[in-house]
C-alpha cells in the first residue's frame, strides 16, 4: 500500500509540474517575444507619455495592441498582471518529485557506485541526498556569483554568457561523476531550473515591485531594477530548452548511460540555447539560419557520441545454444526479477517497471531486444545495484534465440 501511495502521489505530482512548467515556460516564452518584437509607437500621443515600444498582434478571433513603457507610465492601474505563481510552483512540485522519487531511496538512485571518484562511489544515502541538496544550492551561488561579479550593470553581458556556459559545463561533468547517470541529468537540469525560479523570486519580481512602490510614490523607478529583470529573464529563456529536455532524459537511458554522458549533456544543453536564439532573434526581426544549423549540428554530434559500440565488451563474445535457456533465466532471476515481476520484491516498486514482467521464458524471449539493449547500455539493473558483472553482460549480449 505504501509503494502505491507513493506511486499516485508521484502522478498527482508529475501532473502539477507539467501544468506549471508548461504555463511558466509558456508565459515567458511569450513575454521575450513580445518584448523582441515591439516598434517605436507611430502616433505622438503614445510617445508623449512615455511609450517605449507597441505591438500589434491578432489571436482567437480579436486584436491585441501591446504597449512598453521605458520607464513608467504617468498613472499606474490599480490592477498589475503579476507573473510568479507559476515560477514558484513548477520548482516546488519539481522539488517534491526529486524527493520522492530520489531522495527517498538515494543509495538506489543517486549513488553512482561506478564512479571513478571512490568516495563518490562509497557514499550512503544519507550522504548522496545531501551532495544533491549541496549541488542544487551551490549551482545558484556560483551563477549569481557570476551574474553580480561579471556583469552588475548590464554591461558586460556577452562576458557574462561565456561564464555561465563554461559553468554548466563544469555542472556537467561534475554530476557525471558524483551522482548515477539518469540522477546526473536531472540534476543538472534542476541547477538550471533553480536559478531560473530563483532569478524570479530574488531579483525579478523584488526589482518589479520597487519600481512599483517608487512610482506609487509619485517617485522615478530606479532603471538598474528593470535592466537587472530583464538580464535574468533573457537567462532564463535560454536555460528553458535545455531544461525540458534534461527533465525527460530519464527515460533514454542511452543518453546518460554512456561514459561520454558529460559531453552528450553538454552538447545537448548548447544546442537548445542556440536553436532558442534562432528564435529570440526571429521575433526582432533577424532571421540567421546559422543558429538552428549548429544547433542541429550539435545534436547530430551527440547522436555520434552516444551511438554505442557493435559489441558490448569489444571482445569475443561466448556462443550460447538453445539448450542455455537455463543460463539466461538465472540471470533474469538473479538481477531483474526483484522489480520486474507481477508484485515486486524490490520496496519502492508497486508494479512492474514500464509494465515489463520477467517470470516466465515466454516473457523473456518477448522482451528479448530490449532487455539486450538496456543491458549492455548499463541502464539495467538500475544503479548496478544487483552488481552484474561485465562477464554476465557479455553473456546476455551473445544471446542468440
Amino acid at each position: 500500500m505504501q509503494a502505491y501511495v507513493i506511486d499516485f502521489a508521484n502522478l498527482i505530482l508529475r501532473w502539477l509540474h507539467v501544468i506549471a512548467a508548461i504555463a511558466w515556460i509558456g508565459e515567458s516564452i511569450y513575454f521575450v517575444m513580445l518584448d523582441n518584437s515591439l516598434r517605436a509607437p507611430k502616433a505622438e500621443e503614445d510617445r508623449d507619455k512615455g511609450v517605449f515600444g507597441e505591438m500589434w498582434s491578432v489571436h482567437g478571433g480579436g486584436f491585441y495592441h501591446n504597449q512598453k513603457y521605458a520607464t513608467a507610465p504617468a498613472k499606474l492601474p490599480n490592477e498589475l498582471h503579476w507573473s510568479f505563481w507559476k515560477a514558484y510552483t513548477t520548482w516546488l512540485s519539481g522539488f517534491a518529485l526529486f524527493v520522492i522519487l530520489y531522495m527517498v531511496n538515494p543509495g538506489f538512485y543517486l549513488v553512482n557506485p561506478a564512479s571513478s571518484w571512490q568516495w563518490a562511489a562509497n557514499m550512503t544515502g544519507w550522504q548522496a541526498n545531501l551532495l544533491a541538496l549541496a549541488f542544487l544550492l551551490g549551482g545558484w551561488l556560483v551563477y549569481n556569483a557570476l551574474c553580480k561579479r561579471i556583469s552588475p550593470n548590464m554591461d558586460r553581458d556577452g562576458l557574462l554568457s561565456v561564464a555561465v556556459a563554461v559553468m554548466m559545463i563544469g555542472v556537467a561533468y561534475l554530476s557525471t561523476q558524483m551522482f548515477s547517470g539518469r540522477a546526473a541529468f536531472l540534476l543538472t537540469g534542476a541547477v538550471m531550473a533553480t536559478a531560473m525560479s530563483a532569478n524570479v523570486f530574488f531579483w525579478i519580481i523584488p526589482g518589479q515591485r520597487r519600481m512599483v512602490k517608487a512610482m506609487k510614490a509619485g517617485e522615478a523607478p530606479n532603471p538598474l531594477d528593470g535592466k537587472r529583470g530583464k538580464q535574468r529573464s533573457v537567462h532564463n529563456t535560454y536555460f528553458t530548452l535545455p531544461v525540458v529536455l534534461l527533465m525527460v532524459s530519464n527515460h533514454y537511458s542511452f543518453i546518460y548511460s554512456h561514459e561520454l554522458a558529460w559531453v552528450v549533456m553538454v552538447l545537448f544543453i548548447f544546442a537548445g540555447a542556440l536553436i532558442r536564439q534562432f528564435f529570440v532573434l526571429m521575433h526582432a526581426g533577424k532571421t540567421q539560419p546559422a543558429y538552428p544549423a549548429v544547433g542541429v549540428g550539435l545534436i547530430l554530434l551527440a547522436f555520434w557520441v552516444a551511438a554505442p559500440n557493435a559489441s558490448f565488451s569489444g571482445g569475443e563474445q561466448p556462443a550460447l545454444q538453445e539448450s542455455d535457456q537455463a543460463q539466461i533465466t538465472g540471470l533474469i532471476e538473479q538481477h531483474c526479477v526483484q522489480c520486474h515481476a507481477r508484485t515486486p520484491a524490490q520496496a519502492g516498486f508497486s508494479a512492474p517497471p514500464a509494465g515489463i514482467v520477467l517470470e516466465s521464458w515466454e516473457e523473456i524471449i518477448g522482451q528479448k531486444a530490449h532487455i539486450q539493449q538496456v543491458v549492455a547500455n548499463r541502464y539495467m539493473p538500475l544503479g548496478n545495484m544487483t552488481n552484474m558483472s561485465d562477464e554476465e553482460r557479455d553473456i546476455i549480449a551473445a544471446w542468440e534465440e
